[in-house]
Order: C-alpha cells, then structure tokens, then sequence
C-alpha cells in the first residue's frame, strides 16, 4: 500500500461511470428515459426537454433534485421511471472484482441513484457481496451529492473518519466536499459529463482512467 494512503480504513465509491467504465454508455439509457419522463410532465418536445434535463442538471446536482425543487416530482415515481433499464451494456470486471476483494478496511458505495438500482448494478457486474454499506439518494434525503449535507450524513450513519477515508467518483465537482471533510480524493477520469472550469482542480489527491489498475498499483500489485 502506499505511504500516503497507508492511513485509509474507509473506502468510498460512486457507482455509476465509476465501478463500469463510462464507455459502456449505460447512462445513456437512463439520460434517454430521464427526457422521456420531462417530456411527459412538461409537455415538452425532445430537445427542450433535454435542455431542461441539463439545466437542472448543473444547477442542482441532480435532474431529479431540479425537478422536486421546481415542479413538486414524487422522487420514488422518477427513479422508478429512470431506473427501468436494461443492464446487458455491462458486465464484470474481473480485475476491479479481485482488486476490491483485496482492499483492507471497510468499502462502501456512495451514489445518487436508488439503492434498488445500485443493487441490479452491483449484482450485474459481480461486486453484489463487495461491500460494507451503500448510502443512496433515499438516505440523503433527496439532497444529492455535491451538496456536503449528504457526505455529513453518509459519515454519520457508517460511522467513518473523514480523515482515515478515500473517495473516488467520476463527477470531478463531487470530490470537493469529500476533501473539505478532509478525505482523500481520487477522480476516476474517464470520460463523463463534466461542469465547466475543472482542468485542474487542487482538491483532487489522485486522478485516473482505470480504476482497477490503480486499486491494483496502489496495493503494491503489478497493473495487468
């Protein structure tokens, strides 16, 4: 393990375009049935429906937190609504299944989605029995990541030390609040959907492509 993260008891992931690689395009069905559903309630047509996904989207974290906030949506009718997809664009990892295996200390999975949908993912991609607590959008209270009210109560519920934890998620803007808390932060860069002005933030500790590969070169194993 190395020096600098020798530290870290408590291992925090984001799930979506983090534990699958973002090239598997998944996201791409829930972005297609979000629109669909914003269509649906505002009478919009598919292009104005997406710029209304977006802008809710970039101003509030989430497409779902926008449209509680602004048309009163039931969140479980949403998620339900999004979450109806079909999981064959992903599979196991058999590098990231084995790297998470060997991690020590204590693993979670840290996601704006539904914990029903992030269990069909993790059983989907073989890490149904990886980890140790999930903290989902129901647990936030509907008060997505990056707002730092969810990572207080995401330490608070699994009892984690901020400054003995890690937490990598694609969002690059979600990493701030983490390392306000005083976490370590890894970015897992791999080609998601990003705000404007993140070239190079300083609240990232680490930065990669690969996030089996890293989890492997940082418990001293040789990158396949």
């Amino acid at each position: 393990m190395s020096p600098d993260l020798a530290h870290v008891e408590s291992w925090i992931f984001d799930l979506d375009n983090s534990l699958y690689p973002h090239g598997s395009n998944l996201f791409e069905l829930i972005d297609a049935r979000m629109g669909e559903y914003i269509q649906r309630l505002l009478g919009l047509d598919p292009v104005e429906a997406h710029r209304v996904q977006k802008s809710f989207f970039h101003a509030h974290g989430t497409t779902l937190a926008g449209l509680m906030a602004e048309h009163d949506v039931d969140p479980h009718d949403f998620l339900d609504f999004v979450h109806d997809i079909d999981l064959a664009r992903i599979a196991a990892d058999p590098a990231l299944v084995a790297a998470l295996d060997r991690l020590p200390g204590r693993k979670f999975v840290f996601t704006n989605a539904s914990e029903g949908y992030a269990r069909r993912v993790l059983e989907r991609i073989g890490l149904a029995n990886a980890f140790d607590g999930m903290h989902d959008i129901h647990a936030m209270a509907y008060v997505p990541k990056p707002d730092p009210t969810a990572y207080a109560a995401l330490c608070a519920l699994h009892a984690i030390d901020p400054a003995r934890a890690l937490f990598a998620d694609d969002m690059v803007r979600n990493l701030a609040p983490a390392k306000a808390l005083g976490m370590v932060t890894l970015w897992v860069d791999n080609g998601s959907e990003q705000g404007p002005d993140v070239a190079e933030p300083d609240f990232v500790d680490y930065r990669t492509a690969d996030i089996a590969g890293w989890l492997e070169a940082v418990q001293g194993e040789e990158v396949a």
